[in-house]
């Protein structure tokens, strides 16, 4: 029998990549991508990382408080902190839940957020209940689209309006899996 998401908080593997649980010790990382402007051009705003001044009190908050909504965990290679990915937008009825992520900018290009996606496609579907994944991304972020293609997902929405928490609705492409 298939598990419900949020009954543990996962830790999965690629060939290269570790996806796991953030830990305190993990704070110079989170703190250096929460402080790149270029990772955060193609994201909302609101994401739960950038909620708190004190990364470490991000990391304390993130599998109490956050956990209700979504399931954070950090991405690795080789040890190395290299982003987050996400698992958000729960909805339990129809077993359906949205994934997103973000890496630090000398790790891109380098296949790591395909390989993440790819664990987390794999957890979903082998051990959740999940049927449906879902993805929004920023029409201008070529790089994230060509990440969720290269793991089966189908552009089904393209340039629709989506409140990301700025001044003005921002155009996103919706993609399912």
């Amino acid at each position: 029998m298939k598990k419900k998401l949020f009954s543990e908080i996962p830790s999965l593997r690629g060939p290269r990549v570790e996806l796991r649980r953030l830990e305190d010790h993990d704070a110079p990382g989170l703190q250096a991508l929460v402080n790149s402007p270029a990772v955060y051009r193609y994201l909302p705003t609101f994401l739960f990382e950038k909620q708190y001044a004190d990364v470490h009190e991000v990391i304390r908050r993130l599998y109490g408080e956050c956990l209700k909504d979504s399931i954070i965990l950090g991405v690795f290679m080789e040890n190395r902190f290299c982003g987050l990915c996400e698992f958000y937008g729960y909805r339990d009825p129809i077993h359906k839940i949205s994934v997103g992520y973000r890496l630090l900018e000398d790790c891109w290009g380098m296949g790591i957020a395909t390989e993440s996606l790819e664990a987390m496609v794999r957890y979903l579907y082998d051990e959740t209940d999940i049927e449906i994944i879902t993805a929004s991304t920023m029409v201008e972020n070529q790089a994230s689209a060509n990440v969720l293609r290269k793991n089966g997902f189908t552009l089904v929405a393209a340039a629709v309006d989506e409140d990301w928490g700025y001044s003005r609705p921002t155009v996103a492409d919706k993609w399912i899996r």
